[in-house]
């Protein structure tokens, strides 16, 4: 079953192939763990920092990719961070806009207060705790909250106190 899927947080797929050595989406993590070492994810505010100006997809992958445990995947054309099988983040095949985690029960309250920033999931993803947001209305700090908030909802709490 490849590249089905069951919800925004669940696909199935084999995007890359056994040897990763070429493109290994976290270089200087341990990858059989997923984890990466204290000082990579103190460099996160580095990295947000040194990279001015309009919210892009690198500046994107950037903050995901800081983050323990997070791999990047292209599937179905949308470029998607995840944590295990867990997506957290996927960009729009034509990078205008980014769908992420966020809790269903206060996003109609995110969306009312600020129309032009962010939207609703397509209906058959509202079930999901999923939002989406045009890149072009964000700043970079937005951003950067937002990627490592839905990160959040994925991971252990031991491992969310990594990231301040």
């Amino acid at each position: 079953m490849i590249g089905s899927r069951c919800c925004p947080f669940h696909t199935i797929t084999q995007s890359y192939p056994s040897s990763t050595a070429a493109r290994d989406p976290m270089p200087a993590s341990d990858t059989a763990t997923g984890t990466q070492s204290g000082a990579q994810v103190a460099d996160l505010s580095v990295v947000v920092s040194t990279i001015r100006g309009m919210v892009t997809v690198d500046l994107i992958r950037a903050v995901a990719l800081a983050l323990p445990r997070t791999t990047e995947h292209l599937i179905r054309d949308r470029v998607k961070f995840r944590v295990g099988r867990i997506v957290y983040l996927a960009i729009s095949p034509d990078e205008a806009s980014m769908g992420f985690g966020f809790p269903k029960e206060e996003r109609a309250a995110l969306v009312e207060a600020e129309p032009e920033k962010f939207f609703m999931p397509v209906p058959s993803d509202e079930r999901y705790h999923w939002v989406r947001a045009w890149l072009g209305a964000l700043d970079e700090e937005e951003t950067r909250e937002l990627v490592i908030e839905a990160w959040r909802m994925c991971v252990p709490k031991k491992i969310s106190a990594l990231v301040p």
